[in-house]
């Protein structure tokens, strides 16, 4: 009975937030229901026939677990996922309610949800995950959680919990994923990318993993893919990469349009470029082995991919094609401007920030990152966004020459295509 009252309770929530405009239910339905039967999560997931899989790290959460959405449907089973990217537990909890029926019962096969790291303990304790996806681990809203390295004791922990029988499937390339997954008890499945052709030189100024965990000394990269993620060892032999068991080699990168990687012997290609997606597509495809999903399938599946609103969505306005990216920290954000710059030849821009609660109330990380890339490239450049003034200061110091700042979306948008030749790509 009480599992029953709090699932129509947030409904009912969902439903008024909705009709009144104050909300999309994202998050309130699971507060509501969580007040009348705090266990209501670890319930609904137990009615799961499959189980479930839970995701986690700094940047690719949403991408990764909507690739496996996209596996399971396709295999005709029924998911349960939070779409909308409200990843803390409230949000996870609003999301099985949406798909529970009138008897508080949840009819599904599998649950994939995205999960913020600092969230992780309670979430692995109440899903019970068959698998555990761990992405990366960089500088990101430190306002809320400070250092990485009190995020990763979190993950650790939450890890060491998982049921027995259940999969860590982890980063091998992230030297904090990989100080997480050695101390371990189970040895976790590692994936990672096997290919110099598309790595970097050396560390960009703002990687956050540089030393050994165990002595403190540099560690050496003899390949970096994105901001600190790489082939790494430490000089004095006391920690290095992990071996990955899942590897994706000859990789072909097409600006925002593709990329295309093999995993064995199956080759992936996706309508969405950037290395991240690379590592977002060898997630879901390492977590899909554990499973014994067929390979080809998975890349069929992959092929038709779909990204969610904001990442890498692509649409037609005035006459213009828009690209829309979502970086959220100095790493997302210097890949992404890689990527435009050097892959996609983009030269039009609005770069937006914001300071709201769910953006990170502090802005000074983008002094770490790389605006210089746009010096001398970039046509235009439009700072946008509540922060727009903090913006312009960062882009008149990398040499960037920008047009005023435009606190408004709509008036910068307008400024933007003012500018920018009709039928040609901008990048927002």
């Amino acid at each position: 009975m009480r599992r029953t009252a709090a699932v129509w309770a947030g409904k009912a929530t969902g439903a008024l937030s909705r009709l009144s405009g104050r909300g999309g239910g994202t998050t309130l339905p699971g507060d509501v229901a969580r007040a009348i039967d705090p266990t209501v999560l670890r319930k609904l997931t137990g009615d799961l026939t499959e189980g479930s899989i839970v995701i986690t790290g700094t940047n690719g959460k949403t991408t990764t677990a909507r690739l496996l959405t996209s596996i399971f449907e396709g295999m005709g089973k029924r998911v349960v996922s939070n779409r909308a990217g409200a990843n803390l537990i409230f949000g996870a909890t609003a999301a099985a309610l949406r798909s529970a029926g009138p008897d508080g019962r949840l009819r599904a096969d599998w649950g994939v949800f995205e999960i913020d790291e600092a969230s992780l303990p309670r979430a692995v304790e109440e899903i019970q995950p068959r698998i555990a996806i761990v992405l990366n681990l960089f500088r990101d809203q430190l306002d809320r959680y400070g250092e990485l390295e009190k995020i990763a004791k979190t993950i650790e922990a939450a890890l060491e919990s998982i049921p027995e029988g259940a999969q860590a499937v982890l980063n091998a390339d992230d030297p904090r994923v990989g100080e997480i997954g050695l101390a371990l008890a189970r040895t976790p499945l590692w994936f990672g990318i096997e290919d110099p052709e598309v790595a970097m030189r050396k560390l960009p100024h703002a990687a956050d993993a540089r030393t050994c965990p165990k002595c403190g000394a540099s560690l050496r990269f003899s390949a970096v893919y994105l901001g600190h993620e790489g082939v790494y060892e430490c000089p004095n032999g006391d920690f290095a990469r992990p071996a990955p068991g899942v590897a994706a080699t000859h990789i072909v990168l097409d600006g925002f349009d593709s990329v295309a990687m093999n995993i064995g012997e199956t080759r992936l290609e996706l309508p969405v470029g950037g290395l991240y997606n690379a590592y977002n597509a060898l997630a879901a495809f390492a977590a899909g082995m554990v499973l014994g999903v067929d390979g080809q399938y998975m890349a069929e599946r992959m092929h038709g991919f779909k990204a969610a609103f904001g990442r890498q969505e692509k649409m037609d306005f005035r006459g213009r094609h828009l690209v829309l990216v979502l970086s959220k920290n100095p790493a997302g954000f210097n890949e992404t401007l890689r990527t435009a710059v050097d892959m996609a030849g983009a030269t039009h821009f609005i770069l937006g920030l914001n300071d709201r609660k769910a953006d990170g109330t502090d802005v000074s990380w983008i002094w770490d990152v790389d605006f210089e890339q746009l010096a001398g490239k970039a046509e235009v450049v439009v700072p946008a966004g509540t922060r727009a003034h903090d913006l312009a200061v960062r882009l008149k110091y990398a040499g960037v020459e920008a047009r005023p700042p435009q606190t408004e979306p709509g008036r910068a948008l307008d400024d933007l295509i003012s500018v920018t030749p009709e039928g040609a790509t901008a990048h927002t």
